[in-house]
């Protein structure tokens, strides 16, 4: 059901090479402009010098004010950079129509509450699946490619731990306003609101544009023990679009559970809570499955109650 109407050349099936080569160039473009300027900013913001600001792009976490001055940097290269990519790639590539007033008519506080609840009982089934892809071993054969996917795996978990280490409250809104809200909205605006309708034309099957969408999404993020876990979750926003026909939904859901996430470890970090960051030993099966069936019967409820009644825009691409 989602809501893409165009006309463009560029986004019609038979240019589908070229759509995805142009958006590929749009957002990593539009990325490393929006942190190239984050950066130029950070020696004024928060008083770095540029031999901190580089010590601190090595791997220096010591610098004063650098956990802050790193999710400035994400925030405006990462979350709002895929707002503005997708923004770009629709109004002036694509020149599409959301039909915004649609998809606000479609939304509202009882089916946001169960989507909510979905996503809680996703996260806690995601734990088995965490669990899994950390028990990834390739073939000896592979030893040098799971060599590096362990480095970098080590090395992208380091930056996770720096910037997460909120001990706080300015902090801790900080990493929500960045983690949970920038980055929610961003994403879904460009991997659920113009990729999925892009790869659902290309398939001709929404089934196949979430899914396919869902491992583009896990994938860019470059943590390989993470893959699964984060194909699941990019795969539950692109079902709830699907069956609602509003972005507003996954945007939410997304938010929500990376807020909620982001909470969890500062609560961790005071002593609040038990929770381990690195932690890929154990799993609760009694905590998954009681969120597998929350997820499965809360799916089925949403898609019931979430009938459009404008059937006639969802036309795809």
């Amino acid at each position: 059901m989602e809501i893409y109407e165009t006309q463009s050349e560029i986004a019609k099936r038979k240019s589908w090479l070229l759509s995805l080569i142009v958006i590929v160039l749009v957002t990593f473009g539009t990325l490393i402009l929006l942190q190239g300027f984050a950066l130029a900013l950070i020696p004024t913001l928060y008083n770095i010098t540029i031999e901190d600001l580089l010590g601190l792009m090595s791997g220096n976490y010591d610098v004063p004010n650098g956990r802050m001055a790193m999710l400035f940097v994400q925030g405006i290269g990462s979350g709002i950079g895929f707002w503005v990519a997708s923004w770009v790639i629709t109004k002036y590539i694509d020149r599409a129509e959301l039909h915004w007033e649609v998809q606000r008519s479609r939304f509202n506080v009882k089916n946001l509450g169960v989507a909510l609840a979905i996503t809680l009982g996703a996260m806690f089934f995601n734990g088995l699946l965490v669990y899994w892809n950390a028990q990834l071993d390739l073939p000896e054969s592979m030893a040098g490619l799971e060599s590096w996917m362990k480095e970098m795996e080590t090395q992208l978990m380091e930056v996770t731990k720096f910037l997460t280490d909120f001990q706080t409250i300015p902090e801790l809104l900080t990493g929500i306003l960045v983690i949970g809200v920038f980055a929610g909205i961003g994403e879904e605006m460009f991997f659920r609101g113009v990729i999925q309708p892009k790869m659902k034309l290309y398939t001709n099957s929404g089934h196949w544009g979430i899914w396919l969408t869902a491992i583009i999404f896990s994938a860019i993020h470059i943590q390989f023990y993470g893959f699964l876990p984060r194909v699941f979750l990019g795969a539950l926003f692109g079902y709830l679009y699907l069956y609602s026909g509003s972005l507003l939904y996954p945007i939410l859901a997304h938010v929500f559970n990376n807020a909620l996430t982001v909470i969890v470890i500062y609560m961790s970090n005071q002593g609040m809570v038990e929770f381990d960051l690195e932690s890929t030993d154990t799993v609760s099966y009694p905590a998954a499955i009681t969120g597998l069936l929350v997820l499965m019967v809360g799916f089925f409820y949403f898609k019931r109650i979430n009938q459009p009644k404008d059937a006639e825009l969802d036309q795809g691409i």
